[in-house]
């Protein structure tokens, strides 16, 4: 089990109030660090995260709850400013705020494929800019993108394409920043589930009969969190237990 001491580390997770991105960051609050909860309208949940995370974390760690619109900037820059006054410089960003629009391309709304596009692609982009400065200021930093399992295969299907469009966005984005930062004690990769536990919807024919836990995901982001693992980036972990769609 890959397991790193994160004890005197600072973490950011965009969408922690509920689902993967509450798992994660109470697995790195587990392993010592500092963390930020995020949350856009779910406050109530988001203050529960944190106190959870308090009582997971054994070390002297603080723990902060911050708000904010991950596609508006300036709401963007004042959810880092919160976060930095709190923690300090954010050494880990997570992005994995991301809506999901399972529906014809042709009967989604304007709006909805807008915050769909918006949510996962344009929202990774604003947080990692937004981080990128206190990172290359102290030498290190970790940003880790949420993707989708075969979004970089190209896949596209009619249902729910603003969704897979974005996330083979993200994957782009991911491998670009990492070259941009290879130099600069900086790595950036994506974590690319297909079913996870809490999915609304869970396909009857799951590779391994099963969807990937929480946990799955979270061994898959410690991989990268690890001390020794600097020199991996613009990597992509499908979290998917091997699967290939046969048509889309």
């Amino acid at each position: 089990m890959i397991d790193p001491d994160l004890d005197g580390r600072t973490a950011l997770v965009t969408g922690s109030a509920k689902g993967i991105g509450r798992e994660l960051l109470l697995a790195m609050a587990k392993r010592g660090a500092s963390v930020a909860v995020h949350y856009h309208t779910s406050e109530e949940a988001a203050d529960d995260v944190a106190e959870r995370a308090r009582e997971l974390n054994e070390e002297e760690a603080t723990i902060t709850v911050i708000q904010g619109d991950v596609t508006d900037p300036d709401d963007v820059d004042e959810m880092f400013d919160a976060a930095e006054d709190a923690l300090g410089t954010i050494d880990v960003l997570l992005n994995n705020v991301g809506a999901f629009a399972p529906t014809h391309w042709a009967e989604i709304d304007f709006e909805t494929w807008n915050r769909v596009w918006e949510t996962n692609f344009n929202g990774t982009y604003l947080c990692s800019k937004r981080a990128l400065p206190g990172m290359r200021s102290q030498g290190y930093g970790r940003i880790i993108n949420l993707g989708y399992a075969s979004s970089d295969r190209h896949l596209v299907a009619p249902t729910n394409f603003p969704y897979f469009a974005a996330k083979t966005a993200v994957l782009m984005f991911t491998r670009m920043l990492a070259a941009d930062t290879q130099e600069e004690g900086i790595t950036v990769n994506a974590i690319s589930p297909y079913v996870v536990e809490n999915s609304e919807v869970i396909p009857e024919d799951l590779p391994r009969d099963q969807p990937a836990s929480f946990e799955d995901m979270a061994q898959a982001m410690l991989l990268f969190l690890e001390e020794d693992s600097g020199y991996l980036s613009g990597q992509n972990v499908a979290v998917d237990g091997g699967w290939r769609p046969e048509r889309i």
